[in-house]
């Protein structure tokens, strides 16, 4: 694996001698360790336990940042894994949970999973996406993730999903340039959505000559365009039941005959789907052949709606500023960003951007953009259309919690440290920043903070009686 360094834990009854040789084992396999820093608990790791538990459960839960830093939990024994604590340490946010066999397979095992991991977090800070595909929250970074290790480890078929205006097009672009193949051709972008039932065999498959009244000449289709490259079919569920029989041969059998041929033409592309509709109800319904979903899903990808992204509002409203603005984008003033945070999107990303620029094109002089620069028909419907954080989305939140058995303390005290933790990454880790939104002082903050960590430290002091035998 790569040289970066990964922390390492271990919580429970395990003795020195049991320590030096994991973490020889790790370094033998190029994975470079140094101890937790409880005080500052960042990056990916690798976690040892000889017991599940629920604090076990919320120490991955606060190190992973729900899921965004890769974090390996090892158990010191198969047996333990039986049980459902290890898809609650799943769900948590660990990357991966499996046991330790006392052999060189399980720290070549982890060593494989962290330089996976590495590649795939290169790729997503790269400017190939930062520069297109802006975002940081946890949802998005995950989407991300998904679609990365898909196009640049696989040559599969891919199904990606997601609202009107969630980035489908620019996702199946990403896809297309990070796939391996060598000698790989274009991406070939068809519209489902607008295809004419008439002309749709000549869209696909192409034809000859005189097919039909008005072919005067031969045409290559989508399937002879896309041969060596990536077909991409924009709102596939759009496509008519005869149709989708029609195509299913050639995604089963890459061949093809052109209309008005009786020629069989051989074609190999990647294909790339996209659709806004549940494809599952749609097939419920009869409109949606089941076979043919499952030849275009070889991987599905799910991009969350703004909705379930908000973190990224204020990113993306920095990054499309950027792109109205070729020098010095102004800022937003408070009164705006929480306009923006609390305003509802239905057309999701897409409808940001196209409200930002109508901001930008009202905007002049010197300083922030103000609420004076916000047009008149968002203050009009703003009262009716706001978000209410307060409202069915926290409610519904708050049922499920309670029906999974926490407590008002545990409720609370996690809805303020994920309060904590979205505005200290919205400001960089500036604490007096941070103190001023969540309307405490720094020092209550830093309280807050010390405690936690301390709890935890708490939380994981292991019973073995050597503990001072070697770092861990």
């Amino acid at each position: 694996m790569s040289d970066r360094s990964v922390w390492h834990h271990f919580a429970g009854q395990i003795g020195a001698a049991q320590k030096r040789s994991i973490l020889d084992s790790l370094a033998r396999v190029g994975v470079v360790t140094h101890a937790l820093d409880f005080s500052n608990p960042s990056g990916s790791g690798v976690f040892f336990f000889d017991q599940i538990t629920e604090q076990l459960c919320e120490f991955v839960r606060d190190a992973s940042h729900g899921g965004q830093e890769r974090i390996i939990c090892i158990a010191l024994s198969k047996s333990m894994l039986l049980s459902p604590g290890a898809w609650q340490l799943r769900k948590a946010g660990a990357s991966d949970v499996f046991a330790w066999d006392h052999s060189p397979e399980t720290a070549r095992q982890a060593s494989a999973r962290f330089e996976r991991w590495n590649q795939i977090d290169d790729i997503i800070m790269s400017p190939l996406v930062k520069n297109n595909l802006a975002g940081q929250s946890p949802m998005w970074i995950r989407a991300l993730r998904q679609a990365v290790e898909i196009a640049q480890f696989t040559d599969a078929s891919v199904l990606i999903m997601g609202e009107t205006g969630t980035g489908k097009e620019l996702v199946a672009k990403l896809i297309h340039t990070l796939d391996a193949r060598q000698n790989k051709r274009n991406l070939v972008l068809l519209d489902c959505a607008t295809i004419v039932p008439e002309l749709s065999g000549s869209e696909f498959f192409g034809h000859e000559r005189g097919a039909f009244t008005g072919a005067v000449a031969s045409r290559d289709g989508a399937f002879a365009l896309a041969n060596g490259g990536s077909l991409f079919l924009d709102e596939v569920g759009e496509l008519p039941l005869n149709l989708q029989a029609e195509l299913l041969r050639v995604v089963q059998e890459h061949t093809y005959k052109r209309v008005g041929s009786n020629t069989w033409q051989k074609t190999d592309f990647r294909l790339i789907c996209a659709t806004n509709r549940e494809l599952f109800a749609e097939q419920a319904q009869g409109n949606f052949r089941s076979d043919f979903y499952y030849r275009i899903a070889g991987w599905t990808c799910r991009l969350p709606p703004i909705r379930e992204r908000e973190d990224d509002v204020l990113v993306l409203t920095k990054y499309f500023l950027a792109e109205l603005y070729a020098d010095d984008p102004p800022e937003i003033d408070d009164a705006v960003g929480e306009f923006l945070l609390t305003r509802n999107y239905p057309g999701n990303v897409r409808d940001l951007k196209q409200l930002l620029a109508r901001i930008a094109q009202r905007h002049v002089g010197p300083g922030p953009i103000t609420i004076g620069d916000i047009p008149e028909e968002e203050i009009a419907c703003e009262d009716g259309e706001r978000i209410d954080w307060r409202g069915e989305k926290l409610e519904n939140t708050i049922r499920m919690a309670i029906a999974s058995g926490a407590s008002l303390k545990e409720i609370e005290r996690t809805a303020g440290e994920i309060a904590e933790r979205i505005v200290l990454r919205d400001v960089e880790g500036n604490l007096q920043r941070a103190a001023v939104k969540l309307g405490i002082t720094d020092r209550a903050l830093q309280m807050r903070r010390a405690t936690r960590r301390q709890n935890g430290r708490d939380s994981f002091k292991g019973a073995s009686n050597s503990q001072n035998a070697h770092p861990t």
